[in-house]
């Protein structure tokens, strides 16, 4: 028997909130500095009343908090501790933490992992430089693909098909001048990383910054995360990224083998 008419409107109603509350979980988490009522109703289309009833819900559950002085609604403790449960949950990210310590103990740069989520990267761990100069992330924070080296590490070996349902049918924005903006040169520059196995960003997410990466694989070959020593130009410079590179392939290959995927030996189906 199907369920009373009254209780599927019910439900939508349910689903409907529950879809928006997720959505302004998603919006504040991308604003670390928060948010103000007006603007997370404008950014959901949302009247400023429906989106405080959200809001007040959201921090009644905790998952949000107000700032007393400015107004500003923030992600609150709730919401971080449900994120560290995924990163707990996902043995490559715990597996990986020792291996990026000792690439920032011996490289004395930042080592960043990162997974792609969509056209983005969205970095999951870090050990920082003990460097005054210094890359740091912010955890959970995104850089397009095509314009990191954790991203073109990701890419480098993504099957075909993928590659062209995520990548052929978006603008290739330029976050600095050096970015690479077209599909043709992306593609020959991930042939190179292929054969090199590993990939360089040369100020190409941001301006004075430069990165190596290498990708980690899972049991079937794919890309599952990569990970990359990243800093100023001052200090990686062109001649010091042979040395870099080995160091970052050499990691990655350790953790996937660590992880029990397998190094792929031609780009996936």
């Amino acid at each position: 028997m199907g369920r009373p008419a009254g209780n599927a409107k019910s439900s939508g109603g349910h689903s409907q909130s529950l879809v928006r509350g997720l959505t302004i979980l998603e919006v504040l988490a991308a604003a670390p500095e928060g948010m103000a009522l007006s603007d997370i109703a404008e950014a959901l289309d949302l009247a400023p009343s429906t989106t405080h009833r959200l809001l007040q819900a959201l921090h009644q559950q905790g998952f949000l908090i107000q700032d007393l002085e400015s107004g500003l609604w923030k992600i609150d403790v709730k919401t971080f501790r449900i994120g560290q449960s995924f990163l707990e949950a996902r043995d490559f990210v715990a597996t990986a933490r020792p291996y990026l310590r000792r690439l920032a103990a011996t490289t004395g740069e930042t080592a960043n992992l990162g997974i792609r989520d969509d056209g983005m990267v969205v970095y999951l761990a870090q050990s920082e430089s003990k460097q005054m100069m210094r890359m740091i992330t912010r955890l959970g924070s995104r850089a397009p693909l095509h314009a990191a080296g954790i991203g073109k590490a990701l890419l480098a070996w993504m099957p075909p098909a993928e590659f062209e349902a995520i990548m052929c049918h978006r603008e290739l924005e330029g976050e600095t001048p050096n970015t690479l903006t077209d599909i043709p040169t992306l593609k020959r520059q991930l042939e190179e990383v292929r054969r090199q196995g590993y990939s360089v960003d040369r100020e190409e997410h941001a301006i004075g910054l430069n990165c190596v990466a290498a990708t980690l694989h899972d049991e079937s070959g794919l890309p599952l995360a990569a990970i990359s020593v990243s800093g100023p130009v001052a200090r990686i410079d062109d001649s010091r990224l042979p040395e870099l590179a080995r160091l970052v392939a050499e990691t990655a290959a350790e953790i996937t083998a660590r992880i029990g995927g397998k190094l792929p030996t031609d780009l996936p189906a």
